[in-house]
């Protein structure tokens, strides 16, 4: 997905933001909608790596406790041509690892311990040269602010319903097209950050095995990572956060898998085993 389609996606969620505002406070309503957003992209753009890695209970850890982690982050980094992130460690048996920041300048990356565990040193290299991508390609800040006003969204929902028109309790709902937008809002936002997480995922799946020249050590990985996801999920994880991940953290299936933020993993192999060893 290129830079302008996922202008126009956050464009449409900021606006599907503003007339929820609207149909539920008229003027003052949008106003307060604007005001949020403002401060939720705030927010999103200088402290979203704190939030996250508060949020998944990660710890920075030094190259004496991770040397094998830091050692194949520094490698990446300079061939990437960029500042080596911040390294951080979520103590959890589950099999992931994520990317946050803002920039280049302001990245971190932070690993499960179970990962650093189960995989070789070339499948741990295909993971973090995942990673290592979306910070090249900023998905991090494009996801960020996709999930904040997401939550903005849904916050401004749940505020509409249990904060009375008027101040009465039976003028609660009363407005069908506020109820029409309590129906769509949080769906739609679900879906454009859906939209924006499974495309950027292929790319930086694409970009992490050309930044190692092999495909097959990513591929190897996503394969242990898909089969310890469905036993052991990351409990610190959230539906909001989920997207930021590897491969999806939450368990679930049937009706639940139509609406993962990520691409299924077996298509996920199938492109990169198309790419060229040595591309």
């Amino acid at each position: 997905m290129n830079f302008t389609k996922t202008t126009l996606l956050l464009g449409f969620l900021t606006g599907l933001f503003l007339l929820g505002g609207y149909l539920l406070g008229g003027q003052q309503g949008a106003l307060f909608a604007l005001g949020l957003a403002a401060l939720m992209n705030f927010v999103s753009y200088f402290w979203s790596d704190k939030i996250v890695l508060s949020a998944y209970r990660a710890r920075p850890v030094s190259e004496a406790e991770a040397p094998r982690l830091y050692a194949t982050m520094q490698r990446l980094s300079q061939k990437a041509g960029i500042p080596m992130p911040r390294l951080y460690v979520v103590e959890s048996p589950a099999l992931n690892a994520f990317a946050t920041g803002r920039n280049p300048q302001h990245a971190a990356v932070a690993a499960t311990t179970g990962i650093l565990e189960a995989l070789s040193e070339e499948e741990l290299e295909g993971v973090l040269g995942h990673e290592l991508s979306h910070v090249l390609n900023r998905d991090i800040l494009i996801s960020s602010v996709a999930a904040t006003l997401a939550g903005a969204l849904t916050y401004l929902v749940q505020f509409a319903y249990f904060v009375p028109r008027g101040g009465s309790d039976d003028r609660r709902g009363s407005n069908p097209l506020s109820f029409l937008f309590l129906l769509v809002a949080p769906v739609a936002a679900m879906l454009i950050q859906l939209a924006i997480s499974r495309s950027r995922e292929y790319g930086a799946d694409a970009s992490g095995a050309k930044l190692l020249g092999d495909p097959r050590p990513l591929a190897g990985a996503l394969e242990k990572l898909e089969a310890n996801a469905k036993r052991i999920p990351l409990e610190t994880a959230t539906p909001a956060t989920a997207h930021l991940c590897i491969v999806n953290p939450l368990t679930g299936g049937g009706i639940a898998a139509l609406f993962s933020t990520h691409p299924p993993i077996a298509e996920r192999i199938r492109r990169l085993l198309s790419i060229p060893i040595g591309s």
